[in-house]
């Protein structure tokens, strides 16, 4: 999970929402929502971080506060995200991300900037999240199941993938890396407007812990 930056919401939208008796379920373009949902996400999932692509059936369009307890919020473009189908159709012990969430509401959104998604995760060495808020750890676990064997293992062989790539510059170096090469790694990493790699964040988490622990 990553802060997201909400950008402009589709013009459909907003005239939709002016119409009378508007609600999401009679909202026709559906495919522009989700195309600036993928695209201001940077084509991965709000909660897992999997790869996302637009498209009918290819992603979900997730209500952070549920359509049925906040129908208020149903057509606020900051209250929408994009998601992975999160094993639509499996068991529910397979399923993860809005499919396991449900009408279940979440204490953080990450696309509100006031909540500081970032503050509240960190990964251990196996792939699992985890918050120190113990509430949100409860949800992370129950309610998204980001914790899911394969979700942990994709993210464990991203840090393990980070942290190899630095004991090989600490060899390469002779000694203690750079910070200007930690900022230039985790900008390689954010940078640009483009598609993100999947669970990108477990290695910006990872290159900022070094970083805070660092000297300007």
């Amino acid at each position: 999970m990553r802060p997201i930056a909400k950008g402009a919401e589709p013009a459909s939208l907003t005239a939709h929402r002016q119409m009378q008796n508007a609600d999401y379920d009679n909202y026709a373009d559906r495919d522009g929502l989700r195309y600036s949902l993928v695209t201001e996400q940077r084509g991965i999932c709000c909660y897992c971080m999997n790869r996302i692509h637009n498209g009918h059936g290819a992603m979900k369009i997730e209500h952070w506060r549920c359509q049925s307890d906040h129908p208020a919020e149903q057509l606020n473009y900051r209250n929408l995200l994009g998601a992975c189908l999160g094993g639509n159709g499996q068991p529910p012990n397979l399923q993860h991300c809005d499919t396991r969430k449900g009408d279940r509401d979440l204490q953080w959104n990450p696309a509100d900037p006031a909540h500081h998604i970032e503050t509240r995760l960190r990964y251990e060495l196996d792939g699992s999240i985890r918050s120190n808020d113990a509430a949100f750890d409860a949800e992370l676990e129950s309610v998204l199941h980001l914790n899911l064997a394969i979700l942990r293992n994709n993210r464990k062989g991203v840090l393990d993938a980070v942290l190899s790539w630095w004991r090989h510059e600490k060899r390469r170096i002779g000694g203690a890396v750079p910070r200007a090469t930690f900022q230039r790694e985790r900008a390689r990493r954010t940078d640009g407007a483009g598609e993100l790699e999947p669970f990108c964040q477990v290695a910006v988490w990872w290159l900022d812990q070094r970083l805070v622990g660092m000297a300007e």
